[in-house]
């Protein structure tokens, strides 16, 4: 007869096997996550190796950049290149002229994105899910394909050399939408069914509710809307002419064709371009990884 005392605790649950077995299984444990942070340490140390050249080639001098072997740090750290770039170049405008286009087609592409997907997530209407896949579908089109056409209604509509020619053009995007209705999807349907029931309409279900539920969502789609815009050269290139319009993108491009043979002048410009992006990756990585994680738990 089993007594009280012999019985497993429920609180503690059941004992882990002891003896052989279980250290074996333990030192299998062990020596897997070993190799797995092993694997993610060389992982990481393979992708930062180009940003640590280039920050290392910004100190040094002109003829030291391309010497092999690589000196990586340098016996004479010349931080005059950081404010030399300055002087060749307008690189404070160029920087200023990246943010307003970045920070305003984040925005838009945040509002559009998310309403949208709202609708085609939590709104009951005929063909919804047919018009969200050929929506999607867009996503396959690559750009080349309209590019000219692109440009041409541009042109007519006589918004080339302007900020409107990129800001509309990249105001709307169908992954902003499909990121966003994955993780709207994953929000019970229930709380907008009791939203409406105590008169909320379905823009203030959008404000009041969805929204502050989605922080992590809007927080990835607008860090990489951020990313994409701040790093896109091909666009400006085509729609701004003027050199007062131009991104850092076209700027450094610039630099390159009138002095390609100063390249640690360059890497310090390339160094400048990079550090908004690695600063506001740094404070919203939180976000990001949440949002992207939990995209796609129903889909």
């Amino acid at each position: 007869m089993t007594t009280l005392q012999d019985a497993p605790s429920a609180a503690t649950g059941p004992r882990p096997p002891s003896g052989p077995l279980g250290g074996e299984r333990r030192g299998l444990t062990l020596v897997r996550k070993t190799a797995t942070y092993v694997a993610l340490a060389v992982v990481s140390a393979i992708v930062l190796v180009p940003f640590a050249w280039m920050v290392s080639s910004a100190l040094k001098r002109d003829n030291q950049v391309l010497t092999i072997p690589i000196e990586w740090i340098p016996s004479e750290l010349r931080w005059s290149n950081f404010i030399d770039i300055w002087e060749r170049i307008p690189l404070l405008s160029y920087l200023g002229n990246s943010a307003f286009l970045s920070l305003t087609i984040t925005l838009l592409q945040v509002l559009s994105g998310s309403f949208a997907a709202y609708g085609f997530s939590k709104v009951r209407f005929p063909g919804r899910d047919a018009l969200f896949v050929a929506y999607i579908a867009t996503i396959a089109v690559p750009w080349q394909a309209y590019m000219v056409p692109q440009y041409i209604m541009m042109q007519r509509a006589e918004l080339t050399n302007t900020y409107w020619s990129v800001i509309l053009l990249q105001a709307f995007g169908a992954f902003g939408v499909f990121l966003m209705r994955q993780y709207y999807m994953s929000i019970p349907d229930d709380l907008c069914e009791a939203a409406r029931i105590d008169g909320l309409s379905e823009y203030g279900i959008y404000w009041r509710i969805m929204l502050p539920l989605s922080k992590p969502a809007l927080a990835s789609l607008a860090l990489l809307t951020f990313v994409n815009t701040w790093n896109d050269y091909m666009g400006p290139f085509i729609y701004l002419t003027s050199n007062e319009l131009w991104t850092v993108q076209l700027g450094l491009r610039s630099f390159v064709g009138q002095y390609e043979a100063e390249y640690a002048m360059i890497m310090a410009g390339a160094v400048l371009s990079v550090l908004p992006i690695v600063v506001i990756f740094l404070l919203g990585q939180r976000y990001f990884i949440r949002g992207i994680a939990t995209s796609g738990l129903k889909g």
